[in-house]
């Protein structure tokens, strides 16, 4: 079979659905599993990827954090715009939580995660991690986005960073197939079907081509302000039945 990667797509809460894909990949995508080589991504998607390469036993404690982050998110008045809430620190409570002590050892050359640079707005794709609050460094770099998390950029390996879905959301590794993953309406390996005449136009966001959709402008939405907890725990499910329908079409499924 053919070395395969797995790319995770910027999209901030919905990356709830990135983890309901990961839980069918490690329940029933074993023959995808035993061919793979690296997982790569941006933002939530560099996060789910780097729980599910080195705690994957953490997949379910990580959807609930996912849960209460959003809940937590939807009491401010204003959001995560709320002044005096660092969504940041949230964030790296959960990434601290996750992660195990070997994490950046588990992580280096499997992990690439995709960062932009605060000021030139170049993209970075790092994967070798020197220590764990290496990786963590990396991950929130990676997360962060202007005004939204604050105004001051995370600090990595002595430069400033932001998030890398302003550059680079869907990271295509240049070493075998790389299974692309998306919480939008789109042409990627594993993504919602939404249909209607408005799905034949293509928007190119980052190096991801999304449909131009109702429904996706929603999503775009939703990155940032969650839905319920009934809307998340959907959009979980939506995305194990994706990657359920992904496995069943490449007969990878076991």
């Amino acid at each position: 079979m053919t070395v395969v990667n797995l790319s995770f797509a910027a999209c901030g809460f919905l990356g709830i659905y990135h983890l309901g894909a990961v839980g069918a990949f490690l329940r029933h995508g074993g023959k995808l599993l035993g061919s793979l080589r690296a997982c790569a991504g941006a933002s939530a998607g560099a996060l789910v990827a780097a729980v599910m390469l080195t705690a994957p036993d953490k997949i379910k404690h990580c959807k609930e954090f996912t849960y209460d982050f959003a809940k937590d998110v939807r009491k401010q008045k204003f959001g995560a715009l709320t002044p005096g809430y660092s969504i940041m620190l949230k964030l790296r409570e959960g990434i601290e939580e996750m992660l195990p002590t070997d994490a950046h050892i588990l992580a280096s050359d499997r992990l690439h995660v995709s960062l932009t640079r605060f000021g030139s707005g170049k993209n970075h794709i790092v994967s070798q991690f020197n220590s764990r609050e290496d990786l963590i460094r990396a991950l929130l770099a990676s997360s962060f986005v202007p005004i939204y998390a604050g105004f001051q950029p995370v600090e990595f390996r002595g430069q400033k960073w932001m998030d890398g879905g302003f550059t680079d959301s869907l990271p295509i590794l240049p070493v075998g197939r790389t299974i692309t993953v998306a919480p939008f309406a789109s042409h990627q390996d594993v993504c919602p079907s939404h249909q209607g005449r408005e799905f034949e136009t293509q928007l190119r966001l980052a190096n991801m081509n999304i449909a131009f959709s109702v429904e996706n402008l929603k999503r775009l939405n939703q990155a940032l302000f969650p839905p319920s907890t009934a809307g998340m725990e959907s959009l979980c499910q939506e995305g194990f039945d994706d990657a359920m329908r992904f496995l069943k079409r490449e007969s990878w499924t076991s």
